[in-house]
């Protein structure tokens, strides 16, 4: 390819708004430009790594013995209601009506498709288990897309589904896909993923893992143990409760005039803020007036997604204006609201002397006692870990890392095939709903997650094996006969070795060759001018780490054998 011919330009400055190293690269380097708020169109270079992103992929999922098809993207409003994802899935979902005024979804992920292309031609456990999968364009409402290609509207992706007879079989199954992940993230030059126990969130399901980049960009928050390697997404992270000090204090009604924050409260009273029991209050969507009020201690946030599962709906603060709820004064003693949903934390066991609101304004309760006056009939995990909080398996101190989830894995059971009616007959006669496994990995997002990890000061460093071209021709000082005559030579010649060559014939500075070069981030650079030349020789330099080699005209070719392995 001649970088005078290449769709796209090479820019100078970072874009506004770019807020990681990928988005900033990607843009100035000509990989990606942004149609609208999280749409990128993928520029040629960025699709030629996305093509052998996908070849990856679909050579690991054919050795489990996948099956690649093709969903639409676009699906009818009874599809997603067999499922009960059609009213359940909030804004994200986008719906709209065709020319005829009939319902439609642009899909975001592809379980109920995956089930519909079996129904009438799967009949016997004997067809089982199998796998069908698909790379195809998604479509998300994100409310806030970010980072460029890391969280977007528009997206490409792999899906997979798989069917099985058998839970063991599932898990059998899981496992595989779960190693074949692994070799995925390494052959395209992925370092730093780990595995995490995740939520299931949408997806349904009991079990679930997450693959994370780890990366201090990352916008998902994991919970790692250094010493045993226990890996959690916050939302699920579990840690061994503190032991609270069994003191009991004398329970006392105090004014505390304005102060409703934990921090003014605590101020106020000269406490700390585990010696609070604060109080966070939510209404469950689309029903108002279902309230459920979280009380946990005052050093501790609440676990959203594990007050969700507990609660079995999607849950958003409450507005407390016409509930008889004072604001900062809530609290754990005399609490009268007609239908309210209380849980209590773990971090409140054995609590005996705490600070609790006096549900009226400007009064707060000392010296409260959990198992003396509020004798919570059980306690429940919905608080987050937090750096330094003891692992559930070894007990050792946890760590916070930040990471970008690149795939997830989910063993789905039957949720989709017992509503969809999807049934196999088995030898005794009797027929049961498939269980399944789902399997994603985002690929544009990886492409951005390689960037963000492949890159330096100067500009993007490809690995070898998913870089858009292998080669970078850099030809210096084209107006010089036996440079251009070289240079033109040398393309033709490696092009014709099946090399993977971007030719940079722009008759153009040094500097802005040399600048472009680093910036694109192509493995190796070959460098031709006339100090080259008088020597009788090319200069090969290596992007990653700098490193110079000279080769012959004669002998290149086998030098570049010598580089270009992945």
């Amino acid at each position: 390819m001649k970088l005078s011919k290449l769709v796209g330009e090479r820019l100078k400055d970072a874009p506004a708004g770019a807020s990681s190293k990928s988005h900033s690269y990607l843009i100035r380097a000509g990989y990606i430009k942004q149609v609208s708020n999280g749409i990128y169109t993928l520029l040629p270079p960025a699709q030629r790594i996305n093509n052998k992103l996908q070849q990856i992929i679909r050579e690991e999922m054919d050795t489990l013995d996948g099956q690649e098809c093709l969903f639409p993207v676009v699906m009818p409003r009874e599809l997603w209601e067999l499922s009960g994802r059609y009213s359940s899935i909030a804004e994200e979902l986008l719906r709209f009506k065709d020319r005829t005024g009939h319902d439609m979804v642009l899909g975001m992920t592809h379980e109920e498709a995956a089930v519909h292309a079996c129904l009438g031609s799967l009949k016997s456990y004997e067809q089982l288990p199998f796998m069908i999968y698909q790379i195809q364009t998604k479509y998300r409402d994100e409310a806030r897309p970010r980072a460029g290609l890391i969280r977007v509207k528009e997206f490409t992706m792999k899906d997979a589904y798989s069917f099985h007879s058998s839970q063991a079989d599932l898990e059998a199954y899981y496992k595989k896909v779960y190693d074949a992940y692994f070799r995925i993230y390494h052959r395209m030059g992925m370092k730093k993923v780990i595995a995490v126990h995740s939520d299931t969130g949408m997806m349904g399901g009991k079990v679930a893992d997450e693959f994370q980049l780890l990366t201090d960009i990352g916008e998902d928050t994991i919970i790692v143990c250094p010493h045993c390697d226990t890996a959690s997404n916050v939302d699920v992270a579990t840690s061994i409760p503190e032991e609270n000090e069994h003191i009991f204090g004398v329970k006392t009604e105090v004014f505390t005039g304005e102060a409703k924050t934990i921090e003014e409260v605590c101020s106020n009273l000269n406490k700390t803020p585990s010696q609070v029991a604060k109080a966070v209050c939510y209404a469950v969507v689309g029903d108002s007036s279902r309230i459920i009020i979280a009380f946990l201690r005052g050093d501790k946030e609440v676990n959203e997604s594990k007050l969700k599962l507990l609660v079995g709906s999607d849950i958003a603060i409450k507005d407390l204006s016409e509930t008889g709820l004072v604001k900062g004064n809530i609290g754990c003693v005399n609490l009268n609201i007609e239908g309210a949903e209380i849980f209590y934390d773990k971090s409140l066991e054995g609590l005996e002397s705490f600070v609790t609101g006096a549900n009226k304004e400007g009064y707060h309760f000392i010296g409260v006692s959990m198992t003396r006056d509020v004798k919570p009939s059980k306690y429940v995990d919905i608080s987050k870990v937090k750096e330094g909080e003891a692992c559930p398996v070894c007990g050792q101190k946890l760590l916070v890392k930040r990471g970008i989830e690149v795939g997830n894995i989910f063993q789905l059971g039957t949720r989709y095939t017992s509503t969809m009616g999807l049934t196999v007959t088995m030898p005794d006669g009797t027929t049961i709903n498939p269980i399944m496994g789902c399997y994603g990995i985002g690929v544009g997002r990886c492409l951005a997650s390689i960037a963000e990890e492949n890159s330096d000061e100067k500009g993007l460093c490809w690995p070898m094996g998913i870089a858009p071209w292998h080669i970078y021709l850099c030809p210096l000082r084209l107006d010089n006969e036996e440079v251009k005559e070289q240079a033109e030579r040398l393309y033709n010649r490696l092009i014709a070795e099946n090399f993977e060559v971007l030719y940079d014939d722009r008759n153009t500075s040094a500097g802005i060759k040399l600048t472009d070069s680093e910036l694109m981030g192509i493995p190796v650079r070959i460098v031709i001018s006339p100090k080259t030349i008088e020597n009788n020789n090319i200069e090969i330099t290596i992007r990653s780490t700098g490193e110079k080699i000279f080769a012959t005209e004669d002998n290149l070719s086998k030098k570049l054998d010598e580089i270009i392995i992945y």
